[in-house]
């Protein structure tokens, strides 16, 4: 089972229930067991003018390879009613692959780590709530060190997270 985190963004539609009905989806994946999801976030979105987003991230563990996992991400994207038009433009629901256990992986259809993640505080700041000592591959940095990194003021908190969904995460 590889241990993975993936980023979940949303800003066309009613963001909080796709999000919910994205992980509610992944809950149910046979080959995927649902680990924690952070709390949820509205920031400012990169590029093109368009609302702001909702995001979070969550971290899973999965018997799916990392090609297959990204193909099933963007199948429940799909789902959403996700149609990939402009890059950086608005979306239904956006499922990122940010990393897979320590995998560095460099095809022009996959990137581990998700090649633009520790320039995100949108993705930082989520992910540092469940996976603060997870360490990025390429930089050989923990998630709370890339943090400290950032600015985060585009960053804020919408819904603290309810709970984790399996003890000691």
């Amino acid at each position: 089972m590889g241990k993975c985190a993936i980023g979940l963004g949303s800003n066309l539609g009613d963001s909080l229930a796709i999000l919910t009905g994205a992980i509610d989806r992944l809950k149910t994946h046979p080959q995927i067991e649902l680990i924690a999801v952070s709390s949820w976030y509205i920031t400012a979105p990169v590029g093109p003018p368009q609302p702001d987003y909702t995001n979070a991230c969550a971290t899973l563990e999965t018997s799916l390879t990392p090609l297959d996992l990204l193909n099933t991400l963007h199948a429940i994207e799909a789902e959403f009613g996700r149609v990939r038009q402009e890059v950086w433009g608005a979306r239904t629901l956006d499922l990122d692959l940010l990393l897979y256990d320590n995998l560095i992986i460099d095809l022009s259809t996959l990137q581990i780590p998700h090649p633009r993640m520790c320039e995100r505080a949108f993705v930082l700041i989520p992910l540092a709530e469940i996976a603060l000592n997870w360490i990025e591959p390429k930089s050989g940095d923990s998630i709370a060190t890339l943090c400290n990194k950032l600015e985060y003021s585009g960053v804020k908190l919408l819904k603290p997270k309810t709970q984790n969904l399996t003890p000691n995460t």
